[in-house]
C-alpha cells in the first residue's frame, strides 16, 4: 500500500470534493470527534476548498483512490467560528494559514502521511507569505465514556513539528455526536507555529 500525494487544483478539486466529504464523515466518526455527519452538509462545507482562491487540498492516493486528504486556507477565508478566538491575541488573521482537516483511512496510517500533509500545507503558507500556521483539535474529557482505552493523543507528533498550544485560544463549534439527537457545542484547542 504505497501512498502517493498530489496537490489538487482546478477541476481536480471539484472532482475530489465528494471523496473528501466521505472521508470526513468516515474518519471523524471515530474518537475524538464522534461526528455524525451528512453528505449534504459535507458537500457544502468542502466546497470552500474549491471556491477559496488560496486554499490547498492535498490528496493521499492508493492508485487512483483517494484514501486521505489534508486541507488548508488563509485564516480569513475560513469559518468565523475558527477565526474569532484570535481576536484577543493581537495576531492579524492575514498572518495565519489555517490547516483544517487531516483525514486518513485507518489502514493507511503509520506511513508518514501526517508529515507530508503538514509539509505541503506549510509550504503553501510560506508561498503566501504567512507568518504562522495554526490548526485546532477537539477537546474531550479524559474520562469520556467513548474514549478508547488505547487512544494516544497526537500532541507529541504536533510538538515535534514545532506546534504549541495557544493558551486560551479555543474555538467553539457545534455538531451532532453519534447517538445524540441534536448538536452540542464542543471546544477546540488551537495550536500554532511560526514559520
Amino acid at each position: 500500500m504505497t501512498l502517493t500525494y498530489q496537490v489538487l487544483d482546478g477541476d481536480a478539486v471539484a472532482a475530489a470534493l465528494d471523496d473528501l466529504a466521505r472521508l470526513r464523515i468516515d474518519v471523524f466518526a471515530d474518537w475524538p470527534y464522534l461526528y455524525a455527519g451528512s453528505l449534504d452538509y459535507e458537500r457544502d462545507y468542502v466546497a470552500t476548498y474549491r471556491d477559496a482562491q488560496n486554499a490547498i487540498l492535498v490528496a493521499a492516493k492508493d492508485g487512483d483512490r483517494i484514501v486521505g486528504a489534508a486541507t488548508g486556507t488563509p485564516m480569513e477565508d475560513h469559518a468565523s467560528d475558527f477565526a474569532a478566538p484570535f481576536a484577543e491575541t493581537g495576531i492579524p488573521l492575514t498572518d495565519i494559514f489555517y490547516c483544517a482537516e487531516s483525514v486518513l483511512l485507518p489502514d493507511y496510517r503509520g506511513q508518514g502521511a501526517g508529515h507530508v500533509f503538514f509539509d505541503m500545507r506549510e509550504a503553501k503558507a510560506k508561498a503566501l507569505g504567512r507568518r504562522y500556521v495554526a490548526f485546532c483539535s477537539v477537546m474531550r474529557p479524559e474520562d469520556h465514556p467513548a474514549r478508547p482505552a488505547d487512544y494516544r493523543p497526537l500532541d507529541g507528533f504536533w510538538r515535534k513539528r514545532g506546534y504549541e498550544k495557544l493558551d486560551g485560544v479555543i474555538a467553539r463549534f457545534k455538531w451532532t455526536d453519534h447517538g445524540d439527537a441534536e448538536q452540542t457545542e464542543k471546544p477546540l484547542q488551537f495550536w500554532m507555529k511560526a514559520l
